[in-house]
């Protein structure tokens, strides 16, 4: 059956983001278009179709895994147990953070960083400061209505991941021990 303009066929849709995933985590930034669509089983002009660009592609991937992370936040009950809503996006994070995958990505965009700034913006906006802003819009709709204290949102939410995050991402990037890390950790996806 042919497809109506304009329409995105989701099969090749996520063929060419897992391909991309694949390939941004041993490649990074600099896996080409061509060698996505080839994995993906697509043609580049398909990738041109769904995403635009190479920087629109890796927004969808990095959106894709915000959209997981946070899901804590927007799930049906988070605004009546918000302890229990931070309490899962904390567990997801720290998954995330510990997994092999997600430290090899990140390395690999700190590494492209300089030869390619504005894919490592684009990771940027859409990773890191999209997920601290839901974040920090959650913190603002629970003070308003009453069940946290939270004077600065944005400020908590900075912190929040910090504290989370902490030295665990940074061993990871450098492959030293972590004492959370072993091998029966699952392994992340990007």
């Amino acid at each position: 059956m042919p497809r109506i303009a304009g329409q995105i066929d989701l099969a090749k849709s996520e063929a060419i983001l897992e391909a991309a995933s694949e390939l941004f985590v041993t490649k990074g930034p600099s896996a080409s278009l061509e060698e996505i669509a080839r994995r993906a089983g697509v043609s580049k002009q398909t990738i041109y179709n769904h995403y635009g660009s190479k920087a629109e592609l890796l927004r969808a991937l990095i959106g894709a895994k915000v959209e997981a992370l946070t899901a804590p936040l927007a799930m049906p009950g988070a605004a009546d147990n918000p302890v229990a809503a931070l309490t899962g996006l904390a567990r997801d994070l720290l998954q995330s953070v510990l997994s092999r995958r997600s430290d090899s990505f990140t390395r690999l965009i700190v590494q492209g960083a300089i030869e390619l700034p504005d894919l490592a913006n684009t990771f940027y906006e859409a990773g890191p400061r999209t997920s601290r802003a839901r974040l920090a819009q959650f913190l603002a709709r629970e003070t308003a209505a009453g069940r946290l204290t939270v004077d600065d949102p944005k400020m908590a939410a900075e912190f929040f991941f910090g504290m989370v995050i902490g030295s665990h991402q940074l061993r990871g990037l450098l492959g030293v021990k972590d004492q959370l890390r072993g091998p029966t950790r699952e392994r992340g996806q990007l």
